[in-house]
């Protein structure tokens, strides 16, 4: 086969999977400098590739194909795809399993860890149930096999082993994967064989489970950066402003507001953000510890719930929300929970901030969605109301609205 051009960025594990497979069948691949964003964005790339998408590939007769699944299959050849219709069915099995029981967990789970997406602990946990049932169901299978298909290695073992490849590199501690025997024994092989390690390189397992680190996230995002600041010019020399004509300095009403309030020794917001999104258990540490001399909870309730159609579209509102609420995450932290189903569902939140009046009424600019909501402040003495601050802060699933209606979905702002 004559060598073809493979268009990546170092460490994809989606171009793992072609790059292992080429090792087995002997393609030559050639990888140029690629750099995402602006290679991938290019009128010469896009004329080939629309979608913008790697990893791409471009044969030597100038043919383009998209989708790593259907690159693997071009590179590694009929070697690693079976021998009979059964087998190659088989394979086709194991990859879809990959992309559709592994991949999207993993990522939901990983990527957090990475700073490369926000964190969501309602999410985080179901996709640690999603990666559990997929071990579950390859420990099982290789209980008395080597390989997932046959007697050697195929492209499903390739496309599991690298869609496992960062579970196993950042949070698959050695507690959490210890009931999967079969699954790491296979894994362990697999990352062993030549063609892997030329790929790969050296595999380091994870010892201790990566946590979301809401500083990384910021830098990955950007939101953590400063201004570069840019030397100064000497100013043009203008005839000096009047009064009436010189501009106002704009004052920061929450900020303002916020100095207003005293600090608390007991209860720090970004401590209480951590604790929440890296530990289980934490309702008894914020009852504990919350200051009603500086903090307040409130519960909101949406007032336009006979509006609400489909569950996306009621979560994009929420999200929407909470963009707008930008200014006050440094001091502030709530979740949202939408309960029941199709055209017959309701929304309501829980906020925790500093200071003991309705922080939204501070600023204009906080209002524009909070006012679609009845607002109340929490009494923490109250059975009720703790019951309802810990089923909201919990995202718990068994949870139900005053209505009846049965939990749905959850997104907290942190």
């Amino acid at each position: 086969m004559a060598s073809s051009t493979l268009y990546t960025y170092p460490e994809n594990f989606r171009s793992y999977k072609i790059l292992i497979a080429a090792q087995y069948s002997g393609a030559k691949l050639e990888s140029p400098a690629f750099k995402f964003g602006e290679t991938n964005k290019s009128d010469d790339f896009l004329k080939k590739f629309p979608l913008g998408k790697v990893p791409a590939l471009e044969t030597s007769d100038g043919t383009a194909i998209f989708e790593s699944n259907a690159i693997a299959r071009y590179v590694g050849g009929e070697k690693l795809h079976g021998k009979t219709p059964t087998e190659q069915a088989l394979v086709e099995q194991w990859i879809s399993f990959a992309d559709c029981e592994i991949v999207p967990s993993s990522c939901t789970w990983v990527f957090p860890c990475l700073g490369i997406i926000q964190f969501n602990k309602q999410n985080t946990e179901r996709a640690k149930q999603d990666i559990q049932k997929a071990l579950g169901v390859l420990n099982t299978v290789l209980k008395t096999k080597t390989y997932l298909v046959g007697e050697r290695i195929t492209q499903a073992d390739v496309t599991v082993a690298c869609a496992l490849l960062q579970l196993y590199q950042h949070v698959l501690e050695p507690g959490f994967r210890a009931p999967y025997q079969n699954t790491n024994r296979w894994f362990t092989t697999m990352i062993n064989q030549p063609q892997f390690k030329t790929v790969i390189g050296s595999f380091k397992f994870c010892e201790k489970m990566a946590q979301f680190d809401a500083k990384k996230f910021a830098e990955v995002s950007g939101k953590g950066k400063k201004e570069e600041k840019k030397p100064n010019k000497k100013p043009k020399e203008t005839a000096p402003k009047t009064e009436a004509e010189a501009p106002k300095k704009e004052v920061n009403l929450l900020a303002e507001y916020i100095k207003s309030v005293p600090a608390s020794k007991t209860f720090v917001m970004d401590d209480w953000k951590k604790k929440y999104c890296n530990e289980d258990n934490v309702m008894d540490w914020f009852f504990d510890n919350i200051d009603e001399e500086s903090y307040s909870v409130w519960y909101g309730t949406y007032n336009y719930n006979s509006e609400l159609t489909q569950p996306f579209m009621s979560m994009n509102l929420i999200g929407g929300m909470f963009q707008r609420l930008e200014k006050m995450r440094k001091y502030a932290m709530g979740v949202h929970c939408l309960f029941g189903e199709n055209k017959d569902s309701a929304i309501s939140g829980v906020w925790v901030w500093r200071g003991k009046k309705l922080i939204f009424g501070v600023d204009p600019d906080l209002n524009t969605d909070a006012e679609s909501y009845t607002w109340r402040k929490m009494d923490l003495s109250s059975a009720e109301d703790r019951r309802i601050i810990t089923e909201h802060f919990n995202m718990d699933e068994k949870s139900t609205e005053k209505g009846g209606r049965k939990f749905n979905d959850a997104t907290h702002y942190v």
